[in-house]
């Protein structure tokens, strides 16, 4: 069944089409992520949908008897409630139902219309738990812990939470608000890690539907089986989490960059018949030259741009000279505010070349450990041991604008002042900042914006070493994607803050995981340091228990007999890589065959295949090296 359908959109701010034609829909067993640029449409899209905005023409259709909730509906008030009272008021009808449930119970204490009132009684009783009124608190104070708060913040008054608390506030309220649908607009921003996997198990058991915003797609791939992108004022939608999406946008993107090949070259052949007619320019000449026109801006109204026509963001990060081996040594660092323990005992190295990432709840002490290292701030204890030729640029998390009234080139310029015109407006160019974009203020940039700034200051300056606080906020998919793929070629060394975890797991070497009490390493990524997380946690659980005895013969031969599955399961699971190989190398010639490329549901159907076969060939793979690693691990054992 249909739960929203959306037919035809088009919307304008004055002059400026923002999409147009734009059609999707989203069934009962649908949760969505809506992905695209910034500034494709995808807030307006959501204020469609909720009737804030009406469309310049088109249609959205929503199921009968369906909820819609959305964030900026849910704004966290200003009227000074405690941070308890604030949550609770999403629930609200079950506290008026708590309150009738109690006036009439003082009603039958006291015999007053005892008939009458224990029908009301049972009436409200049964309404208040058909309604989840056993369980609204408790659901309550679940949301409040998984997003970050603790028990000691229920009565914090909401006027001195943060700006990035109140917004958890407010998602809090939006998930607790039994709406069927939900809209989110980018919910796990200042969010940490913990907080983020508590919300995906929120909506992988949401029974509802909703539709995400996010340049999250660690995220994206957790909680979604549906993908709608809008791109070049179009809509396109595909079946799949984000890592489908790619696929399958893959093969899409080869058959639109065909067409747009022979719609270009179709064009420049009749413009060279419109040259050719108005050249003799007779009336008859002219009249077919206006007809070949027309031809043209037919073709142009339908012509989709590919993906490699469309412009991105050029990074080029190039350190201006070579650093020794030894970056940095930092040895018992710790840090108070006033009486407040931030964190104590970190202690930790970076040699060159490492791609180091510090991960930690919030409120743990990374972005001050970051200025102790940019000596912003000095550290009650402890050491640091800098190595030779060390040139640190720092890229701020939140950044605090200055107080004139700066330009973007003004910016730029005053960071490097020895730069002429030409040089910083060709370098704002390639972070996509053209013609009268170079003289907007700082004051009216939005997130993304800055952070390009702040981007390209920072690439400017050839830094060897590079300290990241959340560098991919604010930057969506495309952007993030480039930025990946620059840091990964990058000559010098890297230590980055980031709670994105799609981008640590394509650059992490090492991650350090920090807490009050100082820091653990894990040597990989970050599937590695949740799953080497979950065996110490697994192994701190077993320590707590008594020990079994166990018979030391028995135990030999069961160990044997495990290793001798596991040899024979190790030559099997080869067998199966291999065969799977095989599969996806016919499979992609097919896709390549030009009887496929112009059949778009055979390419669908070749892509979903393929991506079967790599996420069997992955999960393989992952069983390889554990049993590999069972066999290394027990080998001197037989």
């Amino acid at each position: 069944m249909v739960v929203l359908s959306a037919q035809n959109l088009n919307l304008s701010f004055g002059e400026e089409n923002i999409f147009s034609s734009l059609s999707f829909d989203i069934k009962d067993d649908e949760k969505a992520g809506l992905v695209g640029v910034n500034g494709a449409g995808k807030t307006s899209l959501f204020k469609i949908i909720t009737g804030e905005y009406l469309p310049d023409s088109g249609s959205v259709f929503i199921s009968k008897n369906k909820k819609i909730g959305y964030m900026e509906q849910h704004t966290c008030s200003a009227e000074g409630r405690t941070l308890w009272e604030e949550l609770i008021s999403v629930f609200a009808h079950l506290s008026e139902l708590e309150n009738k449930i109690e006036n009439v119970n003082i009603q039958l204490e006291k015999g007053i219309d005892i008939d009458k009132n224990i029908a009301l009684q049972a009436k409200y009783n049964e309404e208040f738990e058909y309604k989840g009124g056993l369980t609204y608190k408790s659901r309550a104070r679940s949301a409040l812990l998984g997003l970050g708060f603790s028990e000691n913040d229920f009565n914090i008054s909401t006027k001195k939470l943060s700006g990035g608390q109140r917004s958890k506030v407010t998602l809090a309220k939006l998930l607790l608000s039994e709406s069927d649908l939900l809209l989110l607009d980018e919910p796990t921003n200042h969010l940490d890690i913990s907080s983020v996997e508590w919300l995906e198990d929120f909506i992988n058991n949401f029974r509802g539907n909703i539709i995400v915003v996010s340049h999250d797609r660690y995220f994206l791939d957790k909680v979604t089986n549906k993908t709608i992108q809008i791109e070049n004022k179009k809509c396109y939608s595909f079946k799949g989490n984000y890592s489908d999406f790619l696929i399958k946008k893959e093969a899409m993107q080869r058959a639109i960059e065909d067409k747009y090949r022979a719609d270009m070259q179709e064009i420049e052949r009749i413009e060279g018949i419109v040259a050719q007619q108005r050249q003799w320019n007779r009336e008859r000449n002219i009249r077919t030259a206006e007809s070949k026109l027309k031809q043209i801006e037919r073709i142009k109204e339908q012509l989709v741009i590919p993906d490699s026509k469309v412009e991105r963001i050029r990074f080029n990060f190039e350190p201006k000279c070579e650093t020794g081996n030894d970056i940095l040594f930092a040895d018992n660092l710790s840090k108070n505010f006033g009486s407040k323990r931030i964190f104590s005992n970190v202690s930790f190295s970076i040699r060159k070349g490492e791609r180091v990432f510090l991960l930690g709840d919030n409120g743990c002490g990374k972005t001050t450990l970051f200025r102790i290292l940019m000596s912003e701030l000095a550290s009650e204890t402890g050491s640091l041991t800098w190595g030779e030729n060390i040139y640190k640029g720092y890229y701020e998390q939140i950044r605090k604008l200055p107080d004139d009234n700066r330009t973007v080139i003004d910016d730029v310029w005053n960071k490097y002042p020895k730069m002429n015109q030409t040089a910083i407006r060709n370098a704002l160019a390639a972070f996509l900042f053209k013609g009268d974009d170079v003289f907007k203020r700082l004051a009216d940039c939005s997130g993304g914006e800055l952070a390009r700034v702040e981007l390209l200051k920072l690439m400017l300056g050839g830094y060897n070493f590079l300290l990241l606080d959340e560098p991919t906020n604010h930057l969506d998919a495309f952007s993030r994607e480039a930025l990946e793929d620059t840091l990964a070629d990058f000559k010098g060394t890297l230590f980055i803050i980031s709670h994105d975890r799609y981008f640590i797991n394509k650059l992490a070497d090492r991650i350090l995981y920090m807490d009050k009490d100082g820091i653990k390493e894990y040597l990989g990524n970050y599937d590695y340091y949740t799953e080497h997380k979950k065996i110490g946690q697994i192994r701190a659980d077993n320590a707590h228990k008594p020990a079994a005895k166990v018979n030391d013969y028995k135990l030999k031969k069961e160990l044997a007999s495990s290793i001798r599955k596991a040899g024979t399961r190790l030559k099997k699971i080869e067998e199966e890589i291999e065969e799977t190989e095989i599969k996806i190398d016919v499979l992609n010639s097919k896709l390549s065959s030009e009887e496929v490329q112009s059949d778009y549901e055979k390419i669908l159907e070749i892509t979903n295949e393929i991506s079967e076969l790599n996420e069997i060939q992955n999960n393989l793979y992952i069983e390889w090296e554990q049993t590999q690693k069972f066999l290394e691990d027990n080998e001197e054992k037989e």
